[in-house]
């Protein structure tokens, strides 16, 4: 009697702590909220997972614990099988859909990055068919210093959030796609230049939806999408036309927009923060104290001694 395969687990991180399956663990951070992105960090004592395949494409990324030791062991992409070596930074791509598994050694520590497929689509269609997309699989034995950054900032974000957090990893969640449209596809696409920046009345048009939206959530699809270019195309041309990037812009227009507040309304700082996008007063006197010099209890001061010397 012929033995019955056995079937392969799919994992969605969509679905809340969907790598509980295959790990000994839970993880010790998950990302919560970021729309077609999810982000995992892992301590895991010696262990092998079972073959599964991951409706999301993955990025897993080495990292190094307080011995300074590296944590080797057998990854398996596709049916064929590596020894890794898994420094710190190194890392590997497991595409959405191919048959994977791996075991560790010893006790390690590692990040995971998921990501939809639609977004490497999403961002890649001006320079390649999306059809022609294919994210080729990597080991866990090349460091990626580009991938690294991204995966240390995204863990931040994950642990302590703030103010522009959506666009922030809204941002990052671009910028980690082209890297892997340029570094890690079978074709290659062609990027465009672009010199010229935003048009005039494209940027204007811009300017307006930020300032009648500081206490809101701001993404970047939704800016792309005024300025009818991909997320992509829209950080590089907001940037050149503007000189900063669209958080650092709103991040600013935000603190002016504080600093008027408390200047000239009666507001209490609570209700200034909440008005201007901060999560809180500490987050909007952390940012006021770090880009103007002074918090915003000391403007108010400020502001009562100079009406008592008229």
């Amino acid at each position: 009697m012929r033995k019955r395969k056995q079937s392969v687990k799919l994992l969605d991180y969509c679905q809340e702590r969907a790598s509980d399956q295959i790990v000994p663990q839970p993880a010790i951070l998950r990302s919560l909220g970021w729309n077609g992105m999810h982000l995992e960090l892992h301590q895991q004592p010696t262990f092998a997972t079972d073959e599964h395949q991951h409706t999301m494409h993955v990025l897993a990324c080495g990292l190094i614990d307080s011995s300074n030791k590296n944590a080797p062991g057998v990854r398996s992409l596709g049916g064929k099988r590596s020894r890794e070596r898994r420094n710190s930074g190194d890392i590997a791509i497991i595409p959405a859909g191919i048959t994977h598994s791996c075991s560790w050694d010893v006790p390690a520590q590692f990040m995971v990055l998921a990501i939809e497929p639609t977004l490497l689509q999403q961002v890649g269609q001006d320079w390649v068919n999306p059809d022609q997309i294919e994210l080729l699989p990597q080991f866990m034995s090349e460091s990626d210093a580009f991938i690294q950054n991204i995966f240390s900032t995204l863990k931040q974000e994950a642990e302590i959030g703030g103010i522009g957090s959506y666009l922030l990893v809204d941002s990052l969640k671009t910028a980690v796609a082209v890297h892997l449209l340029r570094s890690y596809c079978a074709t290659r696409p062609k990027l465009s230049s672009y010199s010229n920046g935003l048009s005039q009345v494209t940027l204007t048009l811009v300017k307006e939806y930020i300032h009648s939206h500081l206490h809101q959530d701001l993404r970047l699809q939704e800016m792309a999408a005024i300025a009818q270019i991909s997320p992509y195309h829209f950080l590089r041309l907001f940037k050149q036309s503007v000189g900063t990037t669209p958080h650092q812009y709103i991040l600013q227009c935000r603190l002016n927009q504080a600093k008027y507040l408390l200047q000239h309304s009666e507001l209490s700082i609570i209700e200034v923060a909440t008005q201007t996008g901060f999560c809180d007063q500490s987050h909007l006197t952390r940012y006021f104290k770090r880009m103007i010099g002074i918090t915003p209890k000391q403007l108010l001061q400020l502001r009562c001694v100079s009406g008592r010397s008229q």
